[in-house]
């Protein structure tokens, strides 16, 4: 069972990392949507790419547009910071149930 623990472990840990490195990428995505960047540099264009999709999908649940303000990354964030507060650690207490 120690090979199950282990491996929950290290998804719990990876799922971490990544939530929290497409954090920074929307963070980094709102800081360049207040700079007025060029659309055809290709971090912007990575950027935009990345992170369109979910925030797409938060502006049409929720159209949160108020005054020129799109609080679809906040949205975003705070869902993150969900994730990473629930599920990374009921996976590391379940890996440590299995584990003994």
């Amino acid at each position: 069972m120690f090979v199950i623990a282990n491996f929950l472990n290290a998804v719990a840990t990876l799922i971490d990392f990544v939530l929290s490195a497409y954090m920074w990428v929307v963070i980094g995505r709102a800081v360049i949507s207040w700079v007025n960047a060029d659309s055809y540099n290709p971090i912007v264009r990575f950027l935009y790419d990345i992170t369109e999709p979910l925030m797409a999908r938060i502006r049409r649940i929720l159209p949160l547009v108020m005054g020129g303000i799109d609080f679809s990354p906040m949205i975003l964030i705070l869902g993150i910071l969900f994730l990473r507060s629930f599920l990374v650690p009921t996976l590391h207490h379940l890996a440590m149930v299995i584990g003994g």
